[in-house]
């Protein structure tokens, strides 16, 4: 690979990096308690409520099944109001987060489930409110689970950010789009595939490392 390309490399991973953090860091935040209120929603759950646990199950579903690459395109009216923007590194993390919220509240579900519900009624029989049975049993108990269902996300972040590179989004993705498949240089092709794999393998040892070092049983 020429010399001159590295600075496009380098610029590259760059804002890969950027759209996966700041997309996650956001995701998380919205996802999360998404996954909170799907849980504690469920039927014989602490704040049972069958009809919003359904409610927001639908519009999770919904969402998820949305392919991304057509979520992209069918938001681009939302992305131009939020960012001002269709292209660009920023404007492509709407989609990203919009695609990635759904996906960690159910991932945040999952891991909830598997926190034993004598743990919750013994709370509960000590007199706990519904708040901090989340903050103190729930979630405690779930963050090794939560961890790992959050590397994962952020794996599946790291190939749509190369995905939104195909409208413009900037990244790996877009270097490997303008620069290897259509200036025929398969020696772009291959450095953006390496560094994708290495940086998803770098991301899945630290998640399993963290929620290695979180799991207390």
């Amino acid at each position: 690979m020429s010399a001159e390309m590295m600075p496009l490399l380098t610029k590259a991973l760059g804002e890969t990096i950027y759209m996966v953090i700041v997309s996650m860091a956001i995701s998380t935040a919205i996802g999360v308690p998404l996954g909170v209120l799907l849980h504690v929603t469920g039927k014989g759950e602490i704040l049972d409520a069958p009809m919003v646990n359904r409610t927001v199950g639908a519009v999770v579903n919904a969402v998820r099944s949305i392919p991304f690459i057509i979520l992209m395109v069918a938001i681009i009216p939302l992305t131009r109001l939020i960012v001002g923007s269709a292209i660009g590194t920023t404007a492509a993390m709407v989609p990203l987060v919009i695609a990635s919220v759904p996906f960690i509240g159910r991932q945040v579900e999952t891991s909830l489930r598997e926190v034993p519900h004598g743990l919750i009624e013994a709370a509960l029989a000590m007199g706990a409110t519904p708040m901090q049975i989340i903050t103190r049993v729930l979630l405690p108990e779930s963050m090794p689970g939560i961890v790992s269902q959050l590397t994962t996300v952020i794996i599946a972040l790291v190939g749509e950010s190369a995905m939104a590179g195909a409208i413009g989004g900037g990244g790996l993705g877009d270097l490997a789009i303008r620069y290897g498949y259509q200036r025929f240089r398969p020696d772009i092709m291959i450095a953006t595939v390496v560094i994708l794999i290495v940086l998803v393998q770098l991301v899945q040892f630290a998640g399993n490392s963290l929620a290695a070092r979180l799991n207390k049983r």
